[in-house]
């Protein structure tokens, strides 16, 4: 992955992910590195496999809704970072197109790079923190 700070009044990160990086640990990773406990992003891009969750309020967890492999356009990605337990947790959602032009969406589980995915990370003037929620078992943005 390549990256740059773009500005510092806000923040912003260009992220560049490379043919085979995995994007959802890629960005976890870039969060802790640089220290980000409080940002939003948007990108586009193209994967060669990718992995789509829903969360199931009745089981209270995770199911795999899209696994895919096979080369798809990423229409869009939108998402945030925020503080869990000390470390940035990344929660991205996101549109991808099959070569037949259908639209699949979700929450992002997995999706590895080919050839690039572009990301514009900005960072909020504050921290954002998560903080589990009794109802759901998740952890959500609390003030």
């Amino acid at each position: 992955m390549l990256h740059r700070r773009l500005d510092t009044d806000p923040v912003r990160h260009v992220l560049v992910f490379e043919t085979g990086d995995e994007l959802s640990q890629g960005l976890a990773d870039y969060a802790r590195s640089e220290g980000i406990l409080g940002a939003s992003f948007t990108g586009v891009g193209a994967f060669a496999e990718v992995e789509l969750v829903w969360f199931d309020w009745e089981a209270k967890e995770y199911r795999t809704s899209v696994q895919l492999d096979e080369q798809v356009e990423l229409i869009s990605l939108i998402g945030d970072v925020a503080e869990n337990d000390g470390e940035p947790a990344v929660h991205a959602h996101l549109t991808i197109a099959r070569s037949d032009g259908s639209a699949h969406g979700g929450h992002l589980k997995r999706a590895i790079v080919r050839p690039t995915c572009e990301i514009v990370l900005t960072e909020t003037p504050e921290p954002l923190r998560k903080r589990h929620d009794p109802e759901s078992g998740l952890a959500l943005i609390r003030f």
